[in-house]
């Protein structure tokens, strides 16, 4: 064991010491000219005009330019739909995720009621032969009877706007019918309407 240390120790303690070492050229060798760092091509730039020419277009870029040009158009329509369409979109999406979850968590009662007002509506829609009038008019109104069964608060509350929207497009229809006839069937010259005869 003392001789495997002895031959460990030797070498490591050697390379704790240091040494200097002087170069010296051979008296025999030409004196070199040794290049400066400036000169070296690594670190200076070649002087020179350089000049930028552009490669002609072959035939296939030619053709892609064109029929891009063509369809520049219909890309920038396309775009401009697909702006104006996506927040509806979005928006139609997340109606229909809000509604999934609804009936995800239905409260207790409503799958029941929704069944018995999707039979009224097949019921109006069974009164409603031989008619296209009918077909439009009565699965609604027995649908929106059976609504009314089950929702009286909301009936009444759509019961009131609806009238009062019905109102004002009957008045509105009123004067507009009523303008029309005064515009094309009583004349200026008419016996009943002229001031000398009251």
């Amino acid at each position: 064991m003392f001789k495997v240390i002895q031959r460990c120790v030797g070498p490591a303690s050697l390379s704790l010491l240091t040494f200097r070492v002087y170069a010296a050229p051979k008296k025999d060798s030409p004196h070199k000219n040794y290049t400066k760092v400036d000169e070296l091509s690594l670190y200076s730039v070649p002087e020179g005009q350089s000049k930028y020419v552009e490669e002609p277009r072959t035939q296939l870029e030619e053709n892609f330019s064109q029929l891009r040009h063509h369809c520049e158009p219909y890309t920038s329509w396309c775009q401009e739909i697909y702006s104006h369409t996506k927040p509806k979109v979005e928006r139609f999406v997340q109606w229909g995720i809000d509604n999934y979850e609804y009936l995800q968590n239905a409260p207790p009662g409503f799958f029941p009621r929704l069944g018995v007002i999707g039979f009224a509506g097949f019921v109006g829609l069974l009164f409603a032969r031989g008619s296209k009038l009918k077909k439009l008019v009565y699965p609604p109104f027995f649908m929106g009877l059976g609504a009314s069964v089950y929702y009286p608060q909301q009936a009444i509350t759509f019961a009131q706007v609806s009238g009062e929207k019905l109102y004002d497009w009957g008045l509105q229809g009123y004067i507009i019918a009523e303008d029309l006839w005064k515009q094309h069937f009583q004349k200026p010259g008419n016996v009943k309407n002229s001031p000398g005869n009251k």
